[in-house]
């Protein structure tokens, strides 16, 4: 059940990629990956490191994949930015 939790933080907060410039490696497709990807690392690393089982769940189940998901979109957004640059520089 928290790998639900982590999965739909992720989405959730994905979708709040449309309010900066498109710079994703990947597109939009590469954010959605960054932030559910990163939502899920961070989540279960929370959970090993509680020692709660996978199916239970509460409010820290969530807000422990949050900052995984946003650097999951920083980290792609930053890949992307820097692809830009060097295309430009060429």
């Amino acid at each position: 059940m928290a790998v639900l939790v982590w999965f739909t933080l992720g989405v959730a907060v994905w979708h709040f990629a449309v309010f900066v410039p498109d710079r994703f490696r990947g597109g939009i497709v590469g954010a959605f990956l960054g932030s559910v990807l990163g939502a899920l690392a961070t989540g279960a690393l929370w959970q090993l490191a509680t020692g709660d089982g996978v199916g239970d769940t509460d409010l820290l189940t969530a807000l422990a994949a949050l900052p995984g998901c946003l650097l999951g979109m920083a980290a792609m957004y930053a890949i992307g930015s820097r692809d830009e640059r060097d295309l430009e520089e060429a």
